[in-house]
């Protein structure tokens, strides 16, 4: 079986990874970071500053697509000069036109990382933690003209931890895409694989961020800021306003404690600081308390400092 992989980072390199364990032959990849700069700008980059994703596929010795989109009359001629059975898109910002999902003899598949239909959109990581969910995974599934929409081929399943950040179960579900993607082909090149319709009575789509989303609510669980703080690393900080000022958390220094005796002040009262170890301890909206360990100062003119909040959003979701 031939495939061809689109992708970037971690999710891109252990897909790669994936169909290397499987008797299939990878005919062509196409990674975003093509999409995201000029020709030579890129060839520079590559020179210089190579990244992760370049350097795997260079030690493979893996052909690399040269075309800047997967929607470009170069990438469809390349496609066409391939013949792939398989077409395994991981992590693409580009939306894809049905005249190239059509292009593979067998199919294109996308590969989400959430358990569908639930949490489709740009950034289930972050989503799955800020709502505080127990599980989530990898699926893998037919792409069409809609975002996360297309009827599900497998699915894996893992264990959000506590601990978790966006940065952490990232790297996880990467992991485990490779073990899937693995077990999806070797299924598809030896049996039929019957594709399920999602339930649209279950699925729930996110947009983008925002700046209000950036900003934390102590009226909120303690529970809950914990599990915002965390969800947004690394793609962008996440702010809280004591007196004039910004501050950003730590996500791997909180601690939530249970208050000794009933707490009467209201939510978002700071009770205790200290310039020791920068930390500040704040009431919750459930009576807990929240230790933010490692916080540092954030801007000094409100205004300006809020504008740059908005401005950052924007530039991550275009990212």
């Amino acid at each position: 079986m031939k495939v061809v992989i689109l992708g970037s980072g971690s999710l891109l390199t252990n897909l790669i990874a994936g169909c290397m364990d499987t008797n299939c032959k990878i005919v062509g990849v196409l990674r975003n970071e093509r999409v995201q700069f000029n020709p030579l700008k890129r060839t520079i980059i590559d020179i210089f500053n190579p990244s992760k994703e370049y350097t795997y596929i260079k030690s493979h010795k893996l052909y690399e697509i040269k075309a800047r989109k997967a929607n470009s009359v170069d990438f469809k001629k390349e496609i066409l000069k391939l013949n792939p059975d398989l077409i395994i898109v991981g992590s693409w910002g580009e939306k894809i036109k049905k005249p190239i999902i059509d292009l593979p003899k067998l199919a294109t598949i996308n590969v989400h990382p959430a358990l569908l239909p639930k949490y489709r959109g740009p950034n289930p990581y972050l989503q799955t933690i800020w709502h505080q969910e127990k599980t989530s995974g990898v699926t893998f599934h037919l792409m069409d003209e809609n975002y996360d929409t297309g009827a599900i081929l497998h699915q894996k399943q893992l264990e959000i931890l506590d601990s978790d950040t966006g940065k952490e179960l990232r790297e996880r579900i990467a992991i485990l895409a490779r073990s899937g993607i693995k077990e999806l082909v070797e299924k598809m090149d030896s049996e039929i694989v019957i594709p399920v319709k999602q339930d649209e009575k279950v699925a729930s789509y996110y947009k983008q961020i925002s700046e209000q989303d950036v900003m934390l609510d102590f009226r909120q669980t303690a529970e809950e800021i914990s599990a915002h703080i965390r969800a947004f690393h690394p793609w962008t900080n996440v702010y809280y306003e004591h007196n004039t000022h910004f501050f950003i958390p730590n996500p791997y220094n909180l601690e939530i404690i249970e208050p000794k005796e009933e707490v009467t002040e209201e939510a978002g009262t700071v009770i205790e600081k200290s310039s020791k170890n920068a930390s500040i301890t704040v009431i919750c909206g459930n009576g807990k308390l929240l230790k933010m360990q490692q916080v540092k100062l954030f801007g000094i003119l409100k205004p300006l400092t809020k504008l740059y909040i908005k401005i950052r959003c924007k530039a991550k979701n275009k990212a």
